[in-house]
């Protein structure tokens, strides 16, 4: 990644592989608390981290009550891993 920092002993790049799990609350603690430290100090992560939860927020709101959450879980997921390649 162009411009990687590394704060909070966090790089961009692994704060991003972990926006995911961060966003579920699936992380311990203290990556948590680590990844937080590394956005509030990163604007670049702070922005695309805020643009992805309004992604992810809106997908919820659509999806809520359709039955198709879990789906669009798994196709997402999917689409993020084939990215990361």
């Amino acid at each position: 990644m162009r411009g990687e920092r590394e704060v909070a002993g966090l790089r961009c790049g692994q704060v991003l592989e972990q926006l995911s799990e961060y966003l579920e609350g699936e992380l311990a603690p203290e990556v948590r608390g680590r990844i937080e430290a590394h956005v509030r100090a990163c604007d670049h992560c702070a922005r695309f981290g805020g643009v992805f939860s309004a992604a992810v927020g809106a997908l919820r709101v659509v999806l809520r009550g359709s039955g198709e959450q879990a789906d669009a879980h798994a196709r997402l997921d999917d689409l993020l891993g084939r990215l990361e390649r």
